[in-house]
């Protein structure tokens, strides 16, 4: 089963696709594309960029068309993709949508972990909150617009490890 978990940034996806590994033997976790275009000597902005996110979806979208079948990703080009949409609104990303539905037509079940109320996770100004909130809500929309096997997931961590699992068994 291929796995993609998506949200805005500080919300715990890496915390829970590290979680998942560790009851899904035999499953790989692919890192965010940031950290691992960073790894490789990509030099992001210092503030959030449409080019970088653009790099990242590409990445992104690699990714998963090279990944096996017991795979863990965390972020998908859904999430890429919302950043984009997020820092600007003007940029015609109807290509890249069709992409990331393409792609996600590809992964078994979409784990999205959305900013709960309250937030659980402290954002400090220096984290964009602004920024966060609003990839949140594209998401939220989002998710219902793709036709694919989305969760919604919350509350502790072994609460939607839990969520993703009882999911998987179904």
């Amino acid at each position: 089963m291929r796995i993609a978990v998506i949200g805005a940034h500080k919300v715990g996806k890496t915390t829970l696709a590290e979680d998942l590994l560790e009851h899904l033997p035999g499953y790989v976790l692919h890192k965010e594309p940031y950290y691992e275009l960073e790894e490789s000597g990509y030099i992001f902005a210092e503030m959030p960029a449409v080019d970088d996110f653009i790099r990242q979806f590409e990445y992104s979208v690699e990714q998963i068309q090279a990944g096996g079948s017991y795979i863990i990703f965390d972020r998908s080009p859904i999430d890429l993709l919302a950043y984009i949409h997020a820092i600007d609104e003007t940029k015609d990303i109807v290509s890249l949508f069709e992409t990331a539905r393409e792609i996600l037509s590809t992964i078994d079940l979409v784990v999205f972990v959305p900013i709960e109320t309250p937030d659980l996770i402290t954002c400090q100004h220096s984290d964009f909150p602004k920024l966060r909130y609003k990839v949140n809500e594209i998401l939220d929309s989002w998710t219902s617009d793709l036709d694919i096997n989305v969760i919604e997931v919350s509350g502790t961590i072994s609460d939607r490890r839990h969520q993703v699992l009882n999911r998987i068994t179904q």
